[in-house]
């Protein structure tokens, strides 16, 4: 009988610098789907990767003096140095550097163009740069990026442009008609909703910029990266020679799963099956977006510098705890939260005071009572029966919860097992059956039955936390493969009469006050050294600080002066598409007449400032000789269109 097939991908990362633990939980929540379908018998393809062209890159590699390829060769280096830490087992890591991508994307997009959704236009709106999106006007919130909230740039520029809005009904119709295409229904009312509204056709390429792949009918443009990045779920299965992957695990697959946080569902809930739909290719099954990863600052941002870095954590508390922590904790859908403190009290009070506390009495006992070996099943009790009845209904509320990508209330079911088992022990007193041999019989039962809950349980812990079964079936002396399986999991199957060989525990308990310690410790070391940094007048600043300027060309179209200010100016100067009154200090040096005309360059993202009653709306910037007697402003030859980005 031929096993079903299931392939799942996250997002290809993007190499402007390390993952944090917001990355680290996506991928985690992949290879624990993967894990997961391979223990149900299903054929597995796993991919993961790294989204590595686009402006972003380009620049912050020019900054570090280094080619994009080399810059972003380092960083995917520790991508998968963390992945293979936390243990994550991909089939496949994708780069968007790589020649079958190259071909990959070409062709998708010449087969696109040749049935007349692609066309050249002229485009002239708002682009994000982190985001590397698209926006129109009535999609901005207060001017700025719907999706991170930074200053958009003022883009006019030649560019190819698909045909979103041919597929605006279809794609309403098939979301409405596949209730599981778009998950959570949060993300599916959302993306229904932004359909309805109405979809512009999307701008596919650039100009202004190099690193990329090249437009295969135009050589002077570069694809769009989204439209390049989205395209690496089937550059990965070989779609470019309709290879066999391509045609098990997409074309005939069961299940084809993009896993990936809410913030890009978008891209992969609307512009991705429209690609797919122009070029008569199937769409995925499902595209399940996740809630963010949050601290108590807010969303985990590169920019603000306020990521956590699952390295550290790895190399202190081990993957296993990391893996479960983000999975436990996460609510389903949802926003979830990130503390160490969280991580540590999980970690004590399921792993090692449930989870760990529960081998550990099981197996103290068997050596005490047994010598060690496993025994049969003897005289049985009503309390038996209540347990084992958990353990048989487990298994099916288990897959219920995971088919859901319900990950937290897949442990709960769990926990609920191994919890009972603890109350179990109290409740039966092994110590006490011990001391009669009238009782013998019972205690065989009461032993036998914790040895398969820690079995089944531990079976069903497997994808979440990979590296601790190995752990328990070395103390409990298992070697019959057959029962660590998910076929094995009818509770009482075990057969008795192996010798067990106890050990230390498998989840010590984590001093709280010690381990953060060492935190708090590190914390303020940064902070001292910044301190430091600053007294000794460094006023170092990374590249994305810089970013964080926005820097555009300003037309001054006319000037005055300030009433009863003798140093003042009053400007109004086009940037892109708005006019702005700018107040300057400069008219000591310039007269109205000798500004009107010239193309300056204005800090276009500072708050407005009220200046002797007028609202300011911006900065020119301006040398200044040493002694303040010379200034002279920042201009810019030629016709640089007003609005064009500076830096």
């Amino acid at each position: 009988m031929k096993n079903k097939t299931f392939y799942v991908s996250t997002p290809i990362y993007y190499p402007s610098n390390k993952l944090h633990i917001g990355h680290a939980l996506t991928t985690t929540m992949a290879d624990t789907m993967a894990r997961y379908k391979k223990m149900l018998g299903y054929d597995v393809f796993f991919l993961t990767g790294s989204d590595e062209h686009g402006q972003k890159i380009e620049k912050t590699a020019l900054a570090a003096g280094m080619t994009p390829l080399e810059y972003t060769d380092g960083i995917v280096a520790h991508f998968q140095e963390l992945w293979e830490k936390l243990n994550i087992q991909y089939n496949d890591f994708i780069r968007t550097t790589e020649k079958r991508h190259y071909d990959t994307v070409a062709t998708l997009f010449q087969k696109i163009y040749d049935k007349g959704d692609i066309y050249k236009s002229e485009y002239e709106g708002f682009y994000c740069t982190p985001c590397e999106s698209f926006y129109t006007e009535r999609q901005l919130v207060d001017g700025t990026c719907p999706d991170c909230g930074r200053t958009v740039d003022v883009v006019k520029e030649e560019s190819y442009f698909f045909k979103m809005a041919k597929y605006q009904d279809r794609l309403i119709e098939y979301i409405e008609s596949h209730p599981n295409f778009v998950q959570p229904i949060t993300r599916r009312n959302e993306m229904l909703s932004f359909l309805k509204q109405g979809l512009e056709d999307l701008c596919v390429s650039r100009t202004t910029f190099d690193w990329g792949i090249p437009v295969p009918i135009d050589d002077d443009h570069v694809i769009y990266v989204w439209f390049d990045a989205l395209t690496n779920y089937i550059t990965a299965l070989d779609y470019l020679n309709n290879g066999e992957n391509y045609q098990k695990f997409w074309v005939e697959s069961d299940e084809v799963v993009h896993l990936l946080a809410k913030d890009i569902v978008r891209f992969h809930a609307i512009i991705w099956p429209i690609m797919l739909m122009a070029a008569d290719i199937e769409l995925p099954s499902t595209v399940f977006a996740h809630g963010w990863l949050l601290l108590d600052g807010g969303k985990m941002s590169k920019s603000k510098g306020n990521v956590v870095d699952p390295m550290e954590l790895i190399a202190k508390y081990g993957p296993d705890p990391i893996r479960y922590f983000l999975l436990r904790e996460m609510p389903y859908g949802e926003d979830g939260y990130y503390s160490e403190e969280a991580l540590i009290l999980r970690t004590n009070t399921d792993l090692a005071n449930d989870y760990g506390n529960l081998l550990s009495r099981t197996t103290s006992m068997l050596d005490k009572f047994f010598e060690g070996v496993v025994p049969s099943s003897g005289d049985r009790e009503p309390i038996d029966d209540e347990l084992a009845a958990m353990g048989a209904e487990l298994k099916t509320s288990y897959v219920r919860y995971m088919e859901k990508f319900e990950f937290g209330r897949a442990l709960q079911e769990i926990w609920k097992l191994i919890s009972r088992a603890n109350k179990y022990i109290e409740e039966t007193a092994p110590w006490s059956l011990a001391k009669d041999e009238s009782t013998r019989s019972r205690l065989r039962t009461v032993i036998y039955n914790l040895v398969e809950t820690i079995r089944v349980s531990t079976i069903l812990i497997e994808p979440f936390m990979p590296e601790t079964p190995n752990k328990v079936w070395e103390q409990l002396g298992l070697q019959d493969d057959q029962m660590k399986t998910w076929d094995s999991i009818t509770f009482g199957t075990l057969n008795s009469g192996f010798k067990i060989s106890r050990g230390e525990p498998i989840f010590p308990r984590i001093d709280p006050e010690e381990a953060l310690k060492e935190s708090l410790k590190k914390a303020e070391e940064a902070k001292e050294s910044a301190e430091t940094v600053k007294e000794e007048g460094a006023n170092l600043i990374g590249i994305e600080d810089f970013f964080r300027s926005d820097l555009r060309v300003g037309k001054v179209l006319s000037a005055e002066k300030v009433e009863g200010a003798d140093k003042l100016l009053k400007l109004s100067v086009e940037v892109g598409h708005e006019n702005r009154i700018i107040v300057a200090g400069i008219a000591q040096h310039y007269t109205p007449e000798q500004l009107t005309g010239k193309s300056i360059v204005v800090v276009a993202n500072l708050k407005p400032v009220k200046l002797r009653g007028i609202m300011s709306q911006g900065m020119l910037l301006a040398a200044t000789s040493p002694d303040k007697k010379l200034l002279s402003l920042v201009t810019v030859d030629g016709d640089m269109p007003s609005g064009s980005k500076v830096g």
